[in-house]
């Protein structure tokens, strides 16, 4: 059995090197490797644990569905649904023993015509409900909610630990339509149980985006909105004990969502500047407990960057795009808060990095790309060719690359938090 299963690995191996472009140059310091959707034309890496498990999301055929997608040595696990056509794997599972989380729609129909968060993961609208859930040994397992209709789960812990946010049955008078529901940040487990985490003094909402093996969990605090952002990231929060803090924000009033959080209590995320009321304007920030929130900045030439992932060396990915209209964006490291475009640190290919959206303790990246030769958004990993080495900065920028629609839709479905570009 074990010979089997090496064989397999080294068969999968080499199928995954035949995969890379073979040019390279100076400036390379990682491999690239295309991550495939299942059976449809896009697929996003959301996260990547050190076990070097990539999970995500992948469409089926015909793009219209798309379910929860782990990549183990390149082959990809489809992980089913709780009976809804759709689900997926959106924050940092940083469990490294089995542990899966995320979310997926059910059977049933949301009896308040609700959108909830899940909606903006998923290709289309289906009107029914979504949970989170907690995956292990091919056993996909509903989380609970607060008693509302709908809930998520994000991040995940080696303590077998999930955080996320849920419905209670509070008819929320901050909600906008078709919003009904007042939600809170939770905490699950180890067990699936359910721990309601406060928000801050005067906020009647909200969520929990990340967890580390020190039990301190970020996320955001509000008013309820359209339990998709904006007011209901109001304050950027860290829990600790069950209390929480407020990490303040770069100058503005909205969009202040951390996203990760790495052993040492390093936060990253992404926070408006002043004059947002004029629309979305975020950049994205690392918070230190000696420093603070601090912006990292963006590309030359870009207005917005989000920081997405952060590993427990402090090497941080995110995307750094032109503007709002989110049609030219690149996937970008901060290495000593220094940024580079990724594109330029990869072998030259037809692929674009588009977002980092998480990077492991080995320094193994996991985002979504774009291809304009066959107008496909395949997942990507990025694998470090020396390892342990950082990024080598070059200074350079990619070329402008202008993203359909479709692209776009990949690069907004794993934050809950971002409405697509003109409603799409």
């Amino acid at each position: 059995m074990k010979t089997t299963i090496v064989t397999f690995a080294l068969a999968t191996l080499l199928t995954l090197a035949s995969t890379l472009t073979a040019q390279t140059s100076d400036s390379v310091s990682y491999f690239l490797f295309k991550l495939n959707p299942l059976g449809g034309t896009i697929a996003a890496a959301n996260t990547i644990n050190n076990r070097g498990w990539v999970m995500g999301t992948g469409n089926l055929a015909g793009d219209e569905t798309a379910h929860a997608t782990v990549w183990i040595l390149g082959r990809r696990h489809d992980l089913g649904t709780l009976g809804g056509p759709n689900s997926a794997i959106a924050w940092p599972v940083k469990n490294n023993r089995g542990l899966v989380a995320g979310i997926s729609e059910t059977s049933i129909i949301d009896p308040f015509g609700e959108t909830w968060s899940c909606r903006y993961f998923f290709p289309a609208y289906t009107g029914h409900t979504c949970q989170g859930f907690a995956w292990k040994d091919n056993v996909m397992t509903a989380l609970p909610t607060l008693g509302g209709s709908n809930g998520y789960a994000s991040g995940v812990n080696n303590l077998g630990q999930i955080v996320g946010w849920a419905e209670n049955t509070v008819h929320d008078t901050t909600c906008n339509p078709p919003q009904v529901l007042q939600f809170e940040a939770v905490l699950y487990g180890p067990n699936n149980q359910i721990t309601e985490l406060p928000p801050l003094p005067g906020d009647p909402d909200g969520a929990a985006t990340a967890i580390n093996d020190s039990q301190q969990v970020v996320g955001i605090s509000g008013i309820c909105s359209n339990a998709v952002g904006g007011a209901s990231a109001a304050h950027a929060v860290l829990w600790e004990n069950g209390m929480p803090t407020d990490l303040g924000s770069l100058g503005g009033s909205e969009w202040n969502t951390p996203t990760a959080i790495n052993k040492n209590g390093d936060i990253v995320g992404f926070s408006d500047l002043p004059g947002d009321e004029n629309g979305l304007n975020f950049h994205a920030f690392l918070w230190t407990a000696s420093g603070g929130m601090e912006d990292l900045g963006a590309l030359p030439g870009h207005a917005i960057s989000e920081a997405l992932g952060i590993n427990d060396r402090g090497l941080i990915v995110g995307e750094s795009c032109v503007d709002a209209t989110f049609t030219d964006c690149k996937a970008v490291i901060w290495h000593n808060k220094i940024i580079a475009d990724l594109n330029t640190l990869v072998p030259r290919g037809s692929m674009t990095l588009v977002f980092a959206n998480d990077i492991n303790s080995s320094g193994e990246i996991a985002g979504g790309a774009f291809d304009p030769t066959t107008e496909q958004s395949p997942a990507f990993l990025a694998v470090p060719t020396l390892a342990g080495a950082p990024p080598v900065a070059t200074g350079n920028v990619s070329p402008s690359i202008i993203l359909p629609r479709s692209a776009r839709r990949q690069l907004l479905q794993r934050l809950p938090f971002l409405p697509r570009p003109g409603g799409q």
